[in-house]
């Protein structure tokens, strides 16, 4: 190893872990998160940042593929742009590798049932609420200390009593409780207009409530990955970009086409519009066949039974 980086490292070769933990405010992360550049949550975050400069490098991919600068290519920005959005709209239509599972924290107001999710928000799949519902007010009553208790009476003396069969079916009894008791709670979820409808009413208990003192109920999701991830994946990028390049391929061949040819002295020029147009289409059908072989690192669908 040559000379070693004092930037990064001491002078022991240890890297350098400095602490996100602002001691001031008591707020922040600890060494598990690295952030030698300090934009880590923040709207500079440097994966934010590189949206613009991966569209603009597909662009120039674009535009040097069809030999801009050798030959004049007609598109403009909006045509160049409009490629791009319809790449990203085709992949997520058709790529799992577009979606991620989440969680997100949803507050429950008093007598309201319905509730309008972000646009990003594709499915939602469980609603848990802290514990058993309460018909009584807007908290929920807590398993926390029947947990803590059973550690401490059967987990610690595992050897004498108790045991994991025993925690185990502790579990399962609370999962069926939070089943007939309102734990889970039951809805409907319309994928358009992004409603999250609660079968089931919170009651008022006449007291004003704030937001810190709402209840809290806990949403399993699947979303769309933001531009900023599928641009930066280096999977998902080489297929963003050809799809893009061969959508733009299209539009030109769409224009040069309206113009076979172009008169001149020599007999005049022949456009290549309708060879541009069958090339788009044979490179996107082999592209969107490129998903269904999950080249761009999407899951396949694993054995269904029933």
């Amino acid at each position: 190893m040559a000379t070693a980086d004092t930037t990064n490292f001491y002078a022991n070769g240890v890297i350098v872990t400095d602490s996100l933990y602002n001691p001031n405010t008591g707020t922040g992360v600890g060494h598990i998160a690295y952030d030698p550049a300090q934009t880590l949550g923040t709207i500079s975050a440097p994966e934010l940042e590189a949206v613009n400069a991966k569209r603009t490098e597909i662009v120039d991919y674009i535009r040097l593929r069809l030999a801009d600068g050798i030959v004049d290519v007609e598109l403009d920005k909006e045509h160049y742009d409009m490629a791009i959005k319809q790449a990203l709209v085709k992949y997520r239509q058709r790529a799992s590798n577009s979606q991620e599972e989440s969680y997100a924290f949803l507050k429950l107001k008093p007598e309201t049932q319905e509730y309008i999710l972000p646009n990003e928000v594709m499915e939602v799949r469980a609603a848990y609420r802290r514990g058993i519902g309460s018909v009584t007010g807007t908290t929920a009553s807590q398993f926390e200390p029947f947990s803590s208790g059973y550690l401490n009476t059967y987990m610690l003396v595992a050897g004498r009593v108790g045991g994991l069969l025993n925690y185990e079916l502790f579990v399962d009894y609370q999962k069926l409780s939070m089943k007939m008791f309102g734990g889970y709670l039951n809805f409907t979820f319309n994928k358009t207009t992004k409603k999250l409808t609660l079968i089931r009413k919170i009651p008022y208990s006449g007291i004003s409530q704030t937001e810190e003192h709402m209840e809290d109920c806990l949403l399993h999701l699947y979303n769309y990955k933001p531009d900023s991830m599928l641009l930066n994946d280096y999977q998902a990028f080489p297929w963003i970009q050809d799809y893009a390049y061969s959508f733009a391929k299209r539009i030109l061949g769409e224009a040069r086409e309206k113009f076979a040819s172009i008169s001149g002295p020599q007999g005049g020029t022949q456009l290549n519009g309708a060879s541009l147009k069958s090339e788009a289409v044979t490179e996107m059908e082999a592209l969107e066949n490129d998903l269904k072989n999950n080249v761009d690192g999407s899951m396949p669908l694993t054995w269904i039974i029933g």
